[in-house]
């Protein structure tokens, strides 16, 4: 990939493993550019944040005269961060992200650091970079300036998988320990780029599970026999919202060809005859996201930006987080509720009065057996979970930093959160694929859809009916995977 064009959601993804990061000419050419300007304004006697100051709260005291010296002050007391490491794969997105950031040469960044961050995106290096300490205001300073750190051969990084001293990860994958300045080294870790690359990831976890809600909700429509009426063109159009009527669109041809059982009730439980209008809703709300995170992915992230061209330095905030703020507490607003959905259609695929006479609990042999029993417990405590971290983070300003940063958006806890809520949606999805693939061994229905019965057989292909018990928290990953992933 080359770092001219902006970045997409699968180059983040991409990133996890080993991946080319090209610098053309011309991108070289405006790196050195914007660098030549910063020692223009720094001749010129200019004062430049982080430069010649000290750091947040301290901007009026001066900074260290030797730039080198600088970069030490930037970092050393942001050396502050706790809690386990954050994925690798995540911390190489941010690092791509950063890199695209500084790659605009808004920055002032000397050209060498953009190229070792492209250095280490082909190999196998991530930097260890701990989890809490961001509160995504002045950018992801405390997780940056670990990166940062361990760029520099300091702190702990990653490596084919394995931890070890940065020094020594370095060495191995062939590469040498960044020299940075003062302004160097602010660049690095004052933008939102971690902030960035998780709501990115979660957006793309969320879209997966959303397109699997709904291939799962016609799985179970069709095994219970129920009349597709609920998704008729004339009707969702009536409800005007664009999702819904490009979900129902999608759903129709999922279950093309249905036959319904004529045994249902003349209106199915909202788990069913609402899911256009709750899944078309997340439509709604998922596009919002994608628009974020695409300005996120555009944008430069960073204080101060450089203009050669108008001879400017300009301070302002294009390190404050609260477009993804938002977006990630809508998005976990999305998955809080499509776990919602999914384990109320479990609920009713288990439960004898409702699911058209299959077993309770879809037992093979009830009393002997207890077929989804255990699933639908974990399920219970996964959406509990679910609920329970819904609340809105980009909200909760706390003022820090001597009032210097006196509103903070606290995206970063949003977006890892939502993150981290996508990962469980998944295994509650998973369980009701489980659960729908065990229905027809106890007598449910086959499918009479054509793209529904596809689904099924994926399912049942690699997952063998619960009979007699057995544990099932690996069949659960493994629905899910099936799930996620059908259809490509």
């Amino acid at each position: 990939m080359n770092l001219a064009a902006p970045l997409t959601v699968d180059d983040l993804l991409a990133a996890r493993d080993p991946v080319p990061v090209g610098l053309d000419a011309a991108l070289r050419d405006r790196l050195a550019e914007g660098r030549d300007f910063l020692g223009k304004v720094l001749g010129d006697d200019r004062a430049v944040y982080g430069a010649t100051t000290g750091f947040g709260a301290l901007v009026g005291y001066a900074g260290r005269a030797d730039q080198r010296d600088q970069a030490d002050n930037t970092l050393a007391h942001l050396g502050a961060g706790q809690g386990p490491d954050l994925d690798p794969a995540l911390v190489r997105a941010t690092m791509l992200v950063r890199a695209r950031s500084l790659a605009q040469a808004a920055s002032g960044v000397s050209p060498h650091v953009v190229e070792a961050l492209a250095a280490m995106l082909g190999t196998t290096f991530a930097p260890a970079v701990p989890r809490y300490g961001s509160v995504g205001a002045s950018g992801d300073l405390i997780p940056l300036g670990a990166a940062a750190q361990a760029l520099r051969g300091r702190g702990y990084a990653y490596l084919d998988g394995e931890r070890m001293p940065a020094a020594d990860a370095l060495e191995r994958a062939g590469l040498t320990p960044l020299p940075l300045d003062g302004r160097d080294a602010l660049a690095l870790v004052n933008g939102t780029s971690l902030t960035t690359a998780a709501l990115a990831l979660a957006l793309h976890a969320a879209r997966d599970a959303h397109r699997a809600a709904q291939h799962l909700t016609c799985l179970l429509a069709d095994l219970l026999g129920c009349d597709p009426q609920f998704l008729d063109e004339r009707l969702i159009r009536r409800f005007a919202h664009p999702g819904a009527i490009d979900v129902a669109d999608a759903m129709r041809t999922t279950l093309a060809g249905v036959v319904p059982s004529g045994d249902r009730p003349l209106q199915e439980p909202y788990s069913v005859r609402c899911s256009p209008q709750l899944l078309g809703a997340a439509e709604d709300a998922l596009r919002y996201v994608d628009g974020v995170v695409a300005a996120d992915l555009a944008g430069v992230s960073d204080n101060p930006l450089f203009f050669p061209g108008d001879d400017a330095v300009v301070h302002g905030g294009n390190f404050f987080g609260q477009p993804a703020a938002f977006a990630a507490d809508l998005l976990s607003s999305v998955v809080a509720q499509l776990g919602n959905l999914a384990e109320r259609q479990l609920d009713l695929l288990v439960d004898p009065h409702r699911n058209g006479g299959l077993p309770p609990m879809l037992a093979a042999g009830p009393g002997q057996q207890h077929g989804l029993q255990g699933v639908q417990l974990a399920s219970t405590a996964l959406v509990a979970e679910l609920r329970r971290d819904a609340m809105p983070a980009g909200m909760q300003s706390l003022p820090t930093n001597l009032h210097n940063q006196d509103v903070i958006p606290l995206g970063t806890q949003a977006a890892l959160r939502a993150l981290d809520q996508s990962a469980l949606l998944r295994l509650i999805l998973g369980s009701l694929a489980l659960g729908l693939r065990q229905a027809v061994h106890v007598g449910a229905r086959r499918p009479t859809a054509a793209g529904t019965g596809a689904l099924l057989a994926a399912l049942a292909r690699r997952i063998p009916p619960i009979d007699p018990d057995r544990p099932l928290e690996a069949d659960v990953r493994t629905a899910a995977d099936i799930s996620l992933n059908w259809g490509f």
